[in-house]
């Protein structure tokens, strides 16, 4: 079995990422990887402390890799994830990604993962939208909507529980799993976490586009 190292994004789609691979025979889950800037993850805004209940529910090491900005140029965040790989003192084969579209990320990944020895490994890749969403919930993965893009959806849906309800409520033009964006999540439990991870929601932070939870754990 190969090492594998999964990058962590604090969602739903690194969390089903990280079940298929727990059930596979060829890849032994090493470690998590995320990348923030200071203390928090770009997009989901999830606070690095979060992020490392989830890694210690799921008693796995987090390797936190701190950005400079949320968006560095492509060399200074290869750069930066490769090194923290390097430095984290595991053995790493093979690193996995969430990605579900063919919109050219695969192609992008392999630029600098391969050079630096690893294997890219994509999980989710080309499988339909709402068949993972189905997946998704048919395993339990407990998760909330703590980001969401007001341009296509309500603001009010922030904080919600990621449900089949909330699903089929969702635009048509809206993906079922936010792959475009639309939403992002935060896994609050899962068969395999030892305990859940209890939200206490405090407010809604809103800006020209994007409203994030704000809450304490």
């Amino acid at each position: 079995m190969k090492n594998i190292i999964i990058s962590w994004s604090s969602g739903k789609d690194s969390m089903l990422t990280l079940e298929r691979l727990f059930e596979s025979n060829q890849y032994n889950v090493v470690g998590l990887y995320t990348t923030h800037v200071k203390g928090e993850v770009p997009f989901q805004v999830t606070p690095l402390h979060v992020v490392q209940m989830q890694a210690d529910a799921l008693n796995l090491p987090l390797i936190a890799i701190e950005l400079p900005e949320v968006f560095p140029s492509n060399p200074i965040y290869q750069k930066h994830v490769i090194d923290g790989l390097k430095n984290s003192h595991l053995t790493i084969d093979a690193v996995a990604f969430g990605d579900m579209f063919c919109n050219g990320i695969v192609e992008y990944r392999k630029s600098y993962i391969e050079p630096a020895g690893f294997e890219p490994v994509f999980p989710l890749l080309g499988e339909d939208s709402q068949a993972l969403a189905n997946e998704i919930l048919k395993r339990n993965i407990e998760t909330r909507l703590v980001t969401v893009d007001s341009n296509v959806l309500s603001r009010n849906l922030c904080g919600e529980l990621y449900s089949k309800s909330l699903i089929d409520m969702l635009p048509e033009n809206v993906d079922p799993c936010g792959e475009n964006g639309e939403f992002h999540t935060l896994v609050c439990n899962s068969k395999y976490f030892a305990n859940p991870i209890t939200l206490r929601c405090e407010s809604l932070e809103h800006h020209v586009r994007f409203t994030h939870l704000r809450y304490c754990v």
